[in-house]
């Protein structure tokens, strides 16, 4: 996997939860990695052209309040959803099951975890256009 991109963080804990309340979470650890993915299957799950993402360790994050619902999106992960509203809190990579990639949107303050690179930009629709410096990945990352 690489060596890991360490993101700087205001304060800890790092919290979220859903539009309609009956999910929350916490994040008790720093994220280790942060980014925009731009895969056709975060675009499926999500509704939405791109996603930002923190990567967590998983023994730093729990839910707080209710459980999600999980949805089986591949043969290689999983992503938890709120069944109620629909927000979708995380993906789990079944051959990396020591961390969890967060959804930057749904933290209280999202401000505090600024994406680092982008991901699967191979993917990319055509008429986005980010003109920031953040290094750019055809595949998951530099390791590809």
């Amino acid at each position: 996997m690489g060596e890991p991109r360490r993101i700087k963080y205001l304060e800890l804990p790092l919290t979220g939860g859903c539009a309609c309340g009956r999910i929350r979470y916490e994040i008790t650890v720093p994220p280790i990695d942060a980014g925009y993915c731009h895969c056709g299957l975060c675009r499926l799950t999500t509704g939405a052209v791109m996603l930002a993402w923190a990567t967590v360790p998983i023994d730093g994050f729990r839910y707080v309040v209710g459980e999600p619902s999980v949805y089986r999106s591949s043969e290689w992960g999983e992503r938890r959803f709120c069944s109620n509203c629909g927000a979708q809190f995380e993906y789990r990579a079944q051959k990396e099951p020591k961390v969890v990639d967060v959804n930057i949107g749904l933290l209280d303050q999202p401000d505090q975890v600024p994406p680092a690179s982008h991901v699967w930009v191979e993917d990319e629709v055509t008429w986005l256009k980010i003109q920031d410096d953040l290094p750019r990945y055809l595949g998951r990352g530099p390791e590809n």
